[in-house]
């Protein structure tokens, strides 16, 4: 099946690398333009459909002046991935540990920035009558964890409630809101997993489908959510975790 798409024209939020990066250039082979948003430059060669603005994706004045910029040159932004986000295993500790300034970081880099992405966006997606949006946040949203990294996990879950709110009050104007729930994927992010070889084999062990997932798996999905053969789904989420969150 050979996947439609109405829009010509994305951003990506945290594209320079894992997840982020695997869409934009999944993209970018479709003709689509994309805007990558993130506070490091991604490490591909030159693409006529990849531009990159260097911002703090805490920082809203520097998000709305890029997308201003963008939407100024192209008229229109048709795809938003929120694809930004932060894990730090060292710093996003139990609730009695964990500081406030850590905490504060964390929601305002995965959730703040969809917050700020999405209202200087969704005035140009409702003037144009046509938007998709896909938000990634985790299968960590769906349950508590004995491994204290509680930022990480409730920033996601709130993602997960605002993209509803959005797919609600704007499904007239035609623009759709979803959400990706990955579970164990390949990325840098994990480089926890190099440091600890038997912690990734002991995980590949109960997970149904025997792997970590690719970036690429999860980038074909968003990809699916954002194209017109998804056109009567929004509102909802997609579980992407080999089978993890269906065991008992």
């Amino acid at each position: 099946m050979k996947l439609i798409f109405k829009g010509k024209v994305a951003l990506v939020t945290g594209g320079s690398g894992g997840i982020g990066l695997d869409v934009s250039k999944k993209l970018a082979k479709l003709n689509i333009k994309v805007l990558i948003l993130d506070i490091n430059k991604p490490k591909i060669s030159r693409n006529k459909f990849i531009y990159f603005e260097q911002v703090d994706l805490s920082n809203e004045n520097e998000i709305n002046q890029a997308i201003g910029k963008f939407i100024k040159k192209e008229k229109r932004i048709d795809y938003v991935v929120n694809a930004a986000g932060v894990l730090w295993f060292d710093k996003d500790l139990g609730l009695e540990k964990i500081k406030t300034n850590i905490w504060d970081k964390v929601f305002s880099i995965n959730l703040k920035s969809m917050l700020i992405v999405l209202k200087k966006i969704l005035p140009n997606m409702k003037k144009n009558k046509f938007g998709s949006i896909v938000n990634i946040s985790s299968v960590d949203a769906l349950s508590g964890d004995d491994k204290p990294q509680e930022a990480y996990g409730a920033s996601k879950a709130a993602m997960i409630r605002l993209s509803k709110s959005i797919a609600i009050q704007y499904a007239s104007k035609n623009i759709r809101s979803n959400s990706i729930l990955p579970g164990p994927v390949d990325t840098p992010m994990q480089k926890r997993w190099g440091e600890n070889p038997n912690a990734k084999k002991n995980l590949i062990k109960i997970i149904p489908l025997q792997r970590i997932g690719k970036p690429e798996n999860i980038a074909d999905t968003v990809l699916f959510l954002l194209s017109e053969q998804s056109c009567f789904i929004t509102g909802t989420e997609i579980i992407v975790d080999g089978g993890l969150k269906a065991r008992p």
